[in-house]
């Protein structure tokens, strides 16, 4: 089986495992200081890229 459809499969549950957990943590964020809002969010927006780019590097098979 190639790596591709398991990279898409693995990539969507993956994805929206990750939306679910930052939605629900959000749900405590959104209610504190705006200072303490700003840091989750951006890390919440950036984090995701990290796993993403090594699945997509392995599904293309490069290292």
């Amino acid at each position: 089986m190639s790596r591709i459809p398991i990279a898409v499969v693995v990539g969507l549950l993956g994805f929206a495992a990750y939306v679910a957990l930052v939605v629900a943590l959000a749900d405590h964020v959104i209610t504190q200081h705006w200072a303490l809002q700003v840091p989750f969010f951006l890390v919440a927006g950036i984090v995701w890229a990290f796993p993403a780019k090594w699945l997509m590097f392995w599904a293309a098979g490069q290292r």
